[in-house]
């Protein structure tokens, strides 16, 4: 190979707080110095934070795709193919790299069109269960699975994932697939976590003799926010301990838990929603506890974040949970929909505050190098080499 720099194209669905942000975000800024990386996206849906001050934090500069939606719109998404073709035929990238489902079709559809040498697509999660009806799901695996032929490698960021993708929905070939876990900036979460607990209970006024148990993420059904509001509920009468509670995020169910937890504050709980948080590393060391009742996820980066932050898990066994976090040892992980688990479980951290404190030094040690940014650069800058010597 010259020593001409490799260039790629990344393209992300929309810059909104989540894995896929910065994935993309890392990967652009901290590929060795063989690459060039462009990336571009979309932005945020109404009721999600933008993210941009991620990518401002590490100083890069995407390219803004106001064209892309969320959802399928098709004069909006053919302005968004037009757009992208545009931009590869100007940066000319030997490799375009999509990152998860609505950039995923419309990135790679241009980059086959464009005939860019290496297509390579990540799936953050996956639009096969508990998002859509069952025609509208058969319609989505039968594109994925159109585009995963024509695609030149395929990225799960899981064991589990790729399990998915290869055996239970059939989308690619066994060989096809390559897992490489998402990776942070961890050590933020894990430094001056005493001299941030303090500034976060003061600001939220929490008593030390409080126990504060925090879920974070959009506010939408596939979060399944009623789950954890109903653990809220049942542990309101099981424990003599003062809890205090906080959703944090914002989304289009805003208005319903908004609802439920007026009915539980009048029953004497101590519940607040803080919309989203942008120094979530800084929220997250005055919390106890934090939780995720979703019932689907890829990556779920809230408790990648909690556990470097010393914080115990109590999760629903769903998508990649079983991949970033121990159960038993780092947090509880416990079936989906299940209110009653799930608030037995909690109350097990509640009661003990040596276990918390073991679980979350337990957190730490499995988190601070398995999922950190250095190691996904390395592992898919070799990967993007092994594509292009393929071609």
């Amino acid at each position: 190979m010259s020593n001409k720099k490799i260039k790629v194209l990344r393209i992300i669905n929309r810059f909104n707080i989540g894995g896929p942000t910065y994935n993309a975000t890392f990967l652009t800024r901290f590929l060795s110095d063989d690459f060039e990386t462009l990336l571009i996206g979309g932005l945020p849906e109404k009721g999600e934070s933008d993210s941009l001050h991620i990518l401002e934090e590490y100083g890069v500069e995407p390219i803004l795709l106001p064209e892309m939606k969320r959802k399928p719109n098709f004069f909006s998404d053919r302005k968004a193919l037009r757009r992208i073709k545009e931009i590869i035929a100007e940066y000319k990238p030997d490799i375009v790299h999509t990152h998860a489902s609505k950039a995923g079709a419309l990135g790679r559809k241009a980059a086959l069109d464009m005939k860019v040498p290496v297509v390579v697509h990540t799936f953050h999660g996956h639009v096969f269960h508990s998002y859509f009806g069952k025609v509208k799901t058969e319609l989505y695996k039968f594109i994925e699975r159109k585009l995963a032929q024509k695609s030149t490698g395929i990225i799960a960021i899981s064991d589990l994932q790729k399990k998915e993708l290869v055996n239970t929905y059939q989308i690619a070939h066994e060989s096809k697939v390559n897992v490489i876990p998402l990776g942070f900036d961890l050590e933020k979460f894990n430094r001056n976590l005493s001299e941030k607990r303090k500034i976060v209970r003061d600001k939220f006024q929490i008593n030390e003799c409080q126990i504060a148990i925090a879920i974070i993420g959009r506010l939408a059904p596939i979060k399944n926010h009623s789950l954890f509001l109903e653990s809220v509920d049942l542990l309101h009468s099981q424990t003599e301990k003062k809890l205090v509670f906080f959703i944090v995020g914002d989304g289009e169910l805003r208005d319903v838990i908004a609802q439920k937890v007026s009915e539980l504050t009048k029953k004497g709980v101590d519940i607040r929603m803080t919309s989203w948080i942008k120094d979530i590393n800084e929220f997250n060391a005055g919390m106890d506890i934090i939780c995720l009742t979703s019932n689907n996820e890829g990556t779920p980066v809230s408790i990648i974040e909690a556990q470097a932050s010393q914080v115990p898990v109590v999760s629903t066994n769903v998508g990649g949970v079983q991949n970033v976090m121990i159960d038993n040892e780092t947090g509880f992980i416990v079936p989906k929909n299940n209110a009653r688990i799930f608030a037995d479980k909690l109350l097990v951290l509640i009661e003990n505050e040596a276990l918390r404190n073991e679980m979350g030094h337990k957190g730490w040690a499995f988190v601070k190098e398995r999922f950190h940014f250095e190691r996904l650069v390395k592992e898919m800058g070799h990967y993007y080499k092994e594509l292009l010597t393929k071609e």
